[in-house]
């Protein structure tokens, strides 16, 4: 393997060339082991590197430590297959989720990713609420979003289907493939080169595995059958891995997501929902909040179809999470709106006595 194969491009060599120590290489991170511990990719070939404890001392969160695409610099100790990860070079890009849990940290699920292939099985699982989370995170990581759907020999109203994904879509490519088939993987080719990094992601099952299998020419990836009853997948990928195309670029596979939760900020809501920020615009009122006020061009395309109730309501429900994680950001902010609703709260009540 060379560097270019593996996406290396002036953007890496100048801040390589910055932040790295004599003696260290260049090297792209393929699968985290463990934590700290990394499978990694070089001019060297494959060599597991961990982290120093500089670098794990000056990280403020899982956040600014390796993710799998990430580029690091690597000391190799010589005549060994291991190195040292002495530095984490700045990301291009990046698919990030709010991690579980009650703190609001980051997962960054891939780093420098050039496309994102976002997978649904047109099975009884397709679910387009899902969808537009992913399309509002997908738009806020940087790369390009293109829509997979799978497993269409499965599907009945395929046109159907298709054009309601479409609409969601908010302009992102929409693909159909049988990729157990072998089916429609060629579309895939359109957005992938050498050096190019794509990363698949979606829910257990939908065959992101298989995809990544048919497009390298081998059963590479562990798969397993979802199950009959409710057409869920099992577990099967337990780890995000770098899996090289010759020639073609590289493909980031991903375990299934039971949930993707959102990390704040406005900008990814806006590209994913177009069509409901350029109706706003056209409301009377600046700060229209779309309920009753004149004028406003929202309810009016609700009102005679043009625009879908479910889609709207999906459009609230991630504005009032973002809002809620931007306010949560801040302790004092959250603080002092929980106040305010303790007091609107007990006030309401007091009128209601009377």
């Amino acid at each position: 393997m060379n560097l270019q194969e593996l996406g290396w491009s002036p953007f890496f060599n100048a801040a390589f060339e910055r932040l790295a120590e004599p003696g260290c290489l260049p090297g792209r991170v393929a699968v985290q082991i463990i934590s700290g511990k990394y499978l990694v990719y070089c001019d060297e070939g494959e060599v597991q590197g961990e982290i120093t404890g500089r670098l794990q001392y000056l990280a403020s969160g899982p956040e600014d430590l390796p993710a799998v695409g990430d580029w690091v610099a690597v000391r190799i100790v010589p005549s060994e297959r291991r190195g040292v990860i002495v530095d984490l070079l700045p990301r291009r890009t990046k698919f990030s989720r709010r991690a579980a849990g009650k703190r609001a940290e980051e997962q960054v699920v891939a780093a420098n990713v050039d496309v994102v292939f976002l997978v649904q099985a047109l099975d009884s699982t397709l679910n387009l609420r899902r969808l537009e989370r992913y399309l509002v995170v997908a738009s806020d990581s940087g790369a390009r979003p293109v829509v997979l759907l799978n497993k269409s020999d499965l599907c009945e109203n395929l046109d159907a289907v298709r054009v309601a994904v479409e609409r969601v879509a908010a302009g992102a490519p929409v693909h159909v493939l049988a990729a157990r088939h072998g089916l429609g993987l060629d579309a895939l080719n359109e957005y992938l080169a050498e050096g190019v990094t794509g990363a698949v992601l979606g829910s257990s099952g939908v065959g992101k595995s298989t995809i990544i299998n048919r497009m390298l020419g081998r059963d590479y990836l562990p798969t397993e059958e979802v199950r009959d009853f409710d057409d869920k997948g099992m577990h099967t990928t337990m780890r995000r891995e770098l899996v090289i195309l010759p020639g073609r670029g590289l493909l980031i596979d991903t375990p299934g997501m039971r949930e993707l939760q959102l990390l704040g900020g406005t900008e990814g809501l806006e590209a994913a929902f177009e069509d409901v920020e350029a109706l706003a615009l056209e409301c009377k009122f600046r700060d229209c909040r779309h309920d009753e006020e004149p004028g406003c061009a929202v309810r009016r395309a609700l009102d005679d179809g043009h625009l879908p109730l479910e889609r709207f309501a999906s459009y609230r429900k991630l504005l009032r999470e973002i809002t809620f994680l931007e306010r949560s950001g801040n302790r004092t902010e959250q603080t002092l709106y929980k106040d305010r609703v303790k007091k609107l709260t007990a006030r309401h009540k007091r009128g209601y006595k009377k």
